[in-house]
């Protein structure tokens, strides 16, 4: 199953795999030339076919809790105050997406959503520090009654140059819900209430829909800074 986002690239790159074979076929005799012009094109678009997958998973409802947004390696957890919403102190986990990850992004929470934003900006790689702030990137807030209010950023990077996001103002999500796309590569930061409990750690790789993030406890387990 491929994500919508990758229809026409796709297509595009079927079509023209398929025409550059059929000519190559029919105006180059010799063999190896042939091949070392269409095995690197059926390996392209085999990439291509492997990126835009969208797997089925059976989502892990936590309304307690705060579900991965997406696919990717834990690169940063630390405390900061979060100035372009909340301007107070916050958790940030990011997520690190390499190509190689699943690039659908998914409603952490459920709830509503209160902000969505889409921001211009630079293409710092996508673990430089100030990327989150720098970047091209799509900021959404969603409202849950359970852990509060969660704030999820998309931002592109170096290789990423396209961000999709489906969420609008006061539409009501659901947690594990397709919310968007990033093609290429890039990365997801988290910003969650200092009251919650984390459930990861720096270098783990995460799912997203499945992995447990964070989740509301009578007795939050501090994070050293």
């Amino acid at each position: 199953m491929f994500h919508k986002e990758g229809t026409q690239t796709i297509v595009l790159s079927f079509l023209f795999t398929t025409v550059i074979a059929l000519v190559t076929d029919q105006l180059i005799s010799t063999q190896w030339i042939k091949l070392a012009i269409q095995v690197p094109l059926v390996v392209l678009l085999c990439l291509i076919l492997f990126f835009f997958r969208n797997p089925k998973r059976k989502i892990k409802y936590r309304p307690d809790g705060v579900i991965a947004p997406a696919d990717g390696k834990i690169v940063v957890i630390q405390k900061i105050i979060e100035k372009e919403y909340f301007d107070r102190e916050r958790i940030q986990v990011s997520i690190f997406l390499s190509p190689l990850n699943v690039h659908v992004t998914r409603y952490p929470v459920s709830g509503e959503v209160i902000l969505s934003d889409y921001q211009s900006g630079k293409y710092l790689v996508a673990w430089h520090p100030k990327s989150s702030t720098l970047n091209e990137r799509s900021t959404v807030v969603v409202k849950n009654l359970a852990v509060g209010e969660i704030l999820y950023r998309q931002i592109a990077g170096y290789v990423a140059r396209r961000i999709v996001n489906y969420a609008y103002p006061r539409q009501e999500v659901t947690q594990g819900m397709d919310s968007g796309f990033i093609k290429f590569g890039s990365r997801v930061d988290l910003f969650l209430p200092i009251d919650l409990s984390l459930n990861v750690e720096i270098g783990q790789h995460v799912k997203g829909g499945i992995d447990l993030i964070a989740e509301k406890r009578d007795q939050a387990i501090p994070l050293t800074k």
